[in-house]
């Protein structure tokens, strides 16, 4: 049954592979703790949640996402007639932490496009490839998969926008700037000089020196390449993190939740909100450098 609810979310669903690897992994170690059992109930639902946080000492992050899982499965199984109600929803889960979004400063990034000016004409095959996959990500704001998925027919030039198939196979279109769509055009050139390049509607957009697809890991080595050439920037360095720094750069230059929203594919709102947080810290350290009474250390001025 395990197997047939992997099947559901990967071609009905359009899990990726990542997510239905993960699906499949904690399915695993539940059935594995339940001695077989397919079809979870309450009570050993709450004992694998206490051997998660007991036993294997488990953040309340990684045991919430064991019983989304969990839930996700169970709703497929009341789908299948095999239960009635969803036991999950009678699990109180841990409390976690929000963890905020990190970001990379606006001086950082400048430092980091500055030092690459002519690489698309001078560097070599790979560095013009690096250079594309920051470039995108930081401009875009898309997912690592929505990076991997472009085709060289999800850019219409003309309109200056990307066709971006996200989450759930769901379309959205991202505006992209001049100098983007110009640099994206010199590094469509270098392709075409490749050997093994592939130039049909349905290529890759950017490709490997054989033609092929990106993959995962190139795309995090090139982001970790890339930025640890920048000396400021000395945290994580991720294609999601680029995705955050566009995010709370546009809601701190004053664009609205919902017009990020719809930029960044979320589903909801509430996915979008997390990034006010940082805008606020922004604010007050404005606020508090430049009010009077705040200088002051909260005396009245003259």
């Amino acid at each position: 049954m395990t197997d047939k609810f992997i099947e559901y979310i990967r071609d009905i669903r359009r899990y990726s592979p990542r997510t239905c690897e993960i699906y499949r992994d904690v399915l695993s170690e539940y059935v594995a703790f339940a001695g077989g059992v397919l079809v979870p109930e309450y009570q050993q639902i709450r004992n694998y949640e206490v051997h998660l946080l007991d036993d294997k000492k488990e953040n309340a992050r990684t045991v919430n996402l064991h019983l989304s899982v969990l839930s996700s499965y169970c709703k497929f199984l009341m789908k299948e007639g095999m239960l009635q109600s969803n036991p999950v929803h009678l699990v109180t889960r841990p409390k976690q932490e929000k963890r905020l979004p990190v970001f990379y400063r606006d001086e950082s990034m400048d430092e980091y496009f500055e030092s690459h000016v002519g690489t698309l004409e001078f560097g070599d095959y790979d560095a013009k490839l690096r250079y594309m996959i920051v470039n995108l990500l930081a401009n875009t704001g898309i997912r690592r998969a929505e990076l991997i998925g472009l085709d060289r027919g999800s850019v219409d030039f003309s309109r200056r926008v990307l066709h971006v198939r996200g989450k759930g196979d769901k379309m959205r279109e991202i505006p992209i700037v001049l100098c983007v769509c110009e640099e994206l055009l010199l590094y469509l050139s270098a392709v075409s000089s490749l050997k093994d390049a592939s130039d049909g509607p349905d290529a890759p957009l950017l490709q490997t020196k054989k033609g092929g697809r990106l993959y995962p890991v190139l795309v995090d080595r090139a982001v970790k390449q890339e930025l640890g050439e920048v000396p400021d920037i000395t945290g994580r360095k991720s294609p999601h993190v680029l995705r955050h720094t566009l995010a709370t750069d546009l809601l701190g230059s004053g664009t609205d939740l919902n017009s990020i929203k719809e930029l960044l594919g979320h589903s909801s709102l509430a996915a979008t909100q997390v990034y006010t947080h940082n805008s606020i810290e922004r604010l007050q350290s404005v606020y508090n450098n430049a009010h009077p009474r705040a200088k002051n250390g909260g005396k009245n001025g003259d």
